[in-house]
Formats: structure tokens, C-alpha cells, sequence
């Protein structure tokens, strides 16, 4: 069953063909040849979430309701509180730590029959410094930094979908790296409730799956609604059921990260455009972003410095225990006065209202760009190109990241998808047709290398 989406398995246990218990299984007996390469969990215990199982079979077969996920496996990124297990948040300045409750978002989609498989690797903090997940695509390559144990637990198989978290390009360029899809809602759409916070304005609750199909349940599932929440229920809830335009009009972005891309990365979303504007239903314009974006990556840098430097103050009394990138991080956020640091929030807010505005004036329902400015780097020391990750979250806009490109080396490269704030709906829409209409790489999953002795064990084994 780990080769199914989480929508295929669910018809099926809804058919009766089998059970969440089987789903459970077959994703830990998957898990158990490759973590000892791919390590991508940081905690895995299976008699949890085999429990868990058993639980939710009896009460379907009792004729009780699960929920909406199912009995569904998710793997969670380790800076999310789950009640039964440790959420240690890449440090060892937290090994151990119990929080003792769930996350909203975690709690939510329990309560919707969705089960924790067990706790995903995140770098530091979820910043930069790498934690010792490989790319199941090519062991040698970086899956991405902080949602990396996310992305590649998907790619290989492992769950069918997991969370992940987005403070500049964290969901987006693993799902590229890894050759799934990452999707980072609406700003505020997914609540931050039990969650490690790094910034007050910048942190999103992201998702990754192998299908958009199954992008859309997990959103479903998690995000906020109904009239306590009332820009959602304006912005958001109408369009969930919204028939499709009968004209796409998609902006083609290069952004200010461009010329640093690959020539292949460059040359693929060139042809991608032009196969884009061929299709009937669709109109493609070149769009510029206004000027004030060429700021966005060192205004987002003071923010993320300032807020760092903040909210981990207790931490950074214990340097030999803090990487050196996140220790300099630190030190650079000392430095941004409040004065600076609200500049800042100033110029977000403006630039937002930018970007909806270009929305607005050119009529554009979604953008398209690079994911990454090239394919996975060398793992554990090749630096990511620049890319254009961060506007979008520095906006607060949602983007889906697609598997659409191979670079020619083989490995995965993504499309970026730029909704309209609050436009989740109809980018994930527009994915859907993108997919129908042949123009994005089916997910293969990914069958790692292994070195010649073999990679098998009780699951029970595998253990952060």
C-alpha cells in the first residue's frame, strides 16, 4: 500500500479492500530497509501509531466515523508538540524534550483520523545548518535543509504525506530536491498554536504530499473556517467549491534571483511558458515584479535575524551546543535595532500590497517561477542557488512547489506556483489542470542507492 497516494488508499479502505492497521504496516515496512541510509525520522516508535490504527479499524468496523484522513500515516516535522513524542527541533539543546500536548495543526488532523507515524528530521531550528537526512533520489545530494526529513520520507515512500514549515524556501525547495509536491498556504490560514516559532510574521504550517489531490486533503483538513475566522469565510471558504475559470491568466516571472539559475533550470521554465501559452484556456504574459522586490532578501534577512535573535535568547547561552551559521545568525539579529526591525515589518506589509495589486491590474490568477535555481546540491556542504522562495513567503501568498522539470542529470527540479492571497483554492486548482493536461512530471517514487550491504531491520529499530 506505500506505493499509493493517500487518496487511492483511502477509496480503497472505504471500499473495504483494507485497513488502516495494513496502511500502517506497509508504511513501516517500507521505513525499514532505507532509514538506515535516508535517516529521515528523528523519531520512530511503530507501536504508536500501529495502535493508533487498530483503534481507528475497530471503530469503522463498530460503524462509528474516523474522519475525513481515514486512519491516514503522516509524518510530522520534529518542531511540532506531539503529546506521545519527543520534539527535540534539530538541537541537541532540547534531546528529550516532552512538550506533552499536540500542535493545533496536530491535534486537527487527528481529530479528522489522520495518524502519526512519527517525528521528521528538521535542521536546527528549523534553519540552516543540515541535519543528517540524504536525498532518496541520490544519496550523495542534499534534500533540502530544514523540512528536509519531510520531503524525503515522501519521495521514498515512507508516509504519503507529512508536515513541514516554511520561513524563506523550507517546503519549497526540498519538495524540489526531492521531486514532490510542497505547498505553502495563505499566511494565517493553518494555525502556528504548539509549533516552534522563529518569526512572528514569516513562519507558515506547510504540507507535502505526491499528488496535489492529496495536497488539497491535508489543507482541508487543516486549515481554519467558518465565522470565527471572518477574511476566511470571505476569501477563502467560497472558492473551495468555485467552478473552474473558463481562462487561466498565468504571469511567467524570472524574478530577482535569475540570472544565478542554472542555464538548463532557465531554459526549462522558458519552454514550460511557451507550452503553457499553446494550451487552449490558457493566456501566459511575462510579468516584471515591481522594484522595491530586489529589497525583499535583505529585508527578510533583518526580520529573521531580529526575531531569532528574540525568541532564542535562552539558547544562545549555550554556544558550543548552537552550529556555528545559527550562532552568526544570532549575532547579525543583535545588531538590527527595533527601529530597523519595524522599517521592516512596514516594508513587508507594503510590498504585499504590491504584489496583490499586480495581481489585480494585470488580472492574473496565478504565477509561475523557478522552485530552485538548479537541481539538488552536494550533500552535506553544496550551497542552494538563490531562488525565489522567500518573496513569496515574505508575502504570505500560497505556492505550490510541482515536480514539472529533470535537470540534465536526471534529478527533479520544480515549478513554483504563486496564488493570489487567499487564492489557495484556485492554485491548487490550476495544478490539477496542469497535471490533466500532461504538463507536470508524474511522482515516481524515489528507489535509493544503498551500499552493499543491505539495509534491513525491525522497524523498531529505527529510532531518533
Amino acid at each position: 500500500m506505500f506505493e499509493l497516494t493517500a487518496q487511492e488508499a483511502i477509496r480503497g479502505i472505504r471500499a473495504g479492500r483494507f485497513t488502516s492497521t495494513e496502511w500502517v504496516r506497509s508504511c513501516l515496512a517500507r521505513i525499514a530497509p532505507l532509514e538506515p541510509e535516508l535517516r529521515a525520522w528523528a523519531y520512530l516508535d511503530p507501536e504508536l501509531p500501529l495502535r493508533q490504527a487498530e483503534l481507528a479499524d475497530r471503530l469503522r468496523k463498530s460503524g462509528g466515523t474516523v474522519g475525513a484522513l481515514e486512519g491516514a500515516p503522516i509524518g510530522v516535522k520534529d518542531i511540532f508538540n506531539t503529546a506521545e513524542m519527543p520534539t527535540e527541533m534539530g538541537s541537541p539543546l532540547w534531546k528529550g524534550f516532552t512538550p506533552g500536548n499536540d500542535a493545533r495543526v496536530v491535534a486537527t488532523l487527528k481529530l479528522q483520523g489522520a495518524i502519526v507515524l512519527g517525528k521528521t528530521v528538521t535542521s536546527e531550528f528549523a534553519v540552516h545548518s543540515p541535519g543528517p537526512t540524504r536525498n532518496p533520489r541520490q544519496p550523495d545530494r542534499s534534500p533540502g535543509t530544514s523540512s528536509s526529513g519531510s520531503a524525503a520520507a515522501v519521495a521514498a515512500g515512507m508516509v504519503p504525506f507529512a508536515l513541514g514549515s516554511q520561513t524563506a524556501g523550507s517546503t519549497v525547495r526540498p519538495a524540489s530536491y526531492c521531486g514532490v509536491y510542497g505547498f505553502k498556504p495563505s499566511f494565517g490560514l493553518v494555525p502556528r498554536t504548539g509549533m516552534l516559532k522563529t518569526t512572528d510574521t514569516l513562519d507558515h504550517v506547510c504540507f507535502f504530499a505526491r499528488s496535489p489531490e492529496d495536497i488539497q486533503l491535508l489543507f482541508d483538513a487543516a486549515r481554519v473556517r467558518g465565522r470565527d475566522h471572518p477574511i476566511v469565510e470571505e476569501r477563502v471558504d467560497p472558492t473551495q467549491e468555485a467552478p473552474l475559470p473558463a481562462r487561466w491568466a498565468v504571469g511567467f516571472v524570472r524574478g530577482p534571483a535569475w540570472d544565478e539559475a542554472q542555464p538548463y533550470a532557465r531554459e526549462a521554465l522558458e519552454r514550460f511558458a511557451g507550452r503553457l501559452g499553446a494550451v487552449q484556456g490558457i493566456r501566459v504574459q511575462e510579468v516584471r515584479l515591481p522594484p522595491d522586490f530586489s529589497r525583499v532578501h535583505d529585508i527578510h534577512q533583518r526580520i529573521y535575524c531580529r526575531m531569532l535573535a528574540y525568541y532564542f535568547q535562552e539558547e544562545s547561552r549555550t554556544p558550543a551546543l548552537l552550529s556555528d551559521s545559527f550562532r552568526a545568525m544570532l549575532e547579525q539579529g543583535r545588531g538590527v535595532s527595533l527601529a530597523e526591525y519595524r522599517d521592516g515589518l512596514k516594508f513587508q506589509a507594503a510590498a504585499t500590497r504590491q504584489l496583490d495589486r499586480l495581481f489585480k491590474e494585470a488580472g492574473l490568477d496565478v504565477l509561475i517561477n523557478l522552485s530552485t535555481g538548479g537541481e539538488a546540491p552536494a550533500y552535506p556542504d553544496g550551497q542552494d542557488l538563490p531562488d525565489n522562495c522567500l518573496l513569496w513567503t515574505f508575502c504570505g501568498v500560497p505556492v505550490l512547489g510541482a515536480p514539472a522539470f529533470l535537470a540534465p542529470s536526471g534529478l527533479p527540479l520544480g515549478l513554483q506556483i504563486v496564488g493570489r492571497k487567499y487564492g489557495d483554492y484556485p492554485l491548487l486548482r490550476f495544478t490539477r489542470f496542469l497535471l490533466a493536461e500532461g504538463l507536470l512530471e508524474p511522482v515516481r517514487l524515489a528507489e535509493p542507492q544503498r551500499a552493499d550491504s543491505a539495509l534491513v531491520g525491525d522497524p523498531r529499530e529505527v529510532v531518533g
